[in-house]
């Protein structure tokens, strides 16, 4: 009796030889336990509508899979954008420069004076400093109202 109950038993298992990686992975065994579901699922638990019943693990590492290769993907395509950026910023402050100097020349020969050119970067410096202040302490203020409003 017990020899047939054991064969029964090992009978059973759908790997003999070893342990599967997941035991509940059959589907073909029927389970009469209380905590079990009643039907199986018909969607996924995260809103996506399945095309088959079941889905293996192989199907999902795969889904898995090509979804990081998709992220990684646009993930290089952010940074190469951002790098055509940061270069076409390089070179529009290249050009800009140079039309500076250029301006500056201009200037010297229709007869304006250096001291007007260094009057007019002077004032364009406290402007720039005058702004960077401004915003620090616009910042700033915004910082307190969040800090004690909450």
């Amino acid at each position: 009796q017990t020899h047939l109950n054991r064969t029964e038993l090992l009978g059973r298992r759908p790997h003999h030889a070893s342990t599967p990686e997941n035991p509940y992975a059959d589907s073909n065994l029927t389970s009469n336990s209380a905590f079990a579901p009643s039907a199986p699922a018909t969607s996924l638990s995260f809103g996506a509508t399945p095309t088959q019943q079941n889905f293996s693990r192989e199907s999902h590492a795969l889904r898995e899979q090509s979804f990081f290769q998709q992220s990684n993907a646009q993930l290089d395509e952010y940074l190469e954008r951002g790098r055509a950026v940061l270069g076409d910023l390089g070179q529009q402050r290249e050009i800009l420069k140079g039309t500076q100097k250029r301006l500056y020349s201009v200037a010297n020969t229709l007869g304006v004076s250096g001291d007007t050119i260094r009057m007019v970067e002077r004032r364009a410096k406290q402007d720039k400093w005058i702004f960077w202040a401004g915003c620090l302490i616009f910042f700033g203020f915004c910082w307190l109202v969040i800090h004690y409003l909450r």
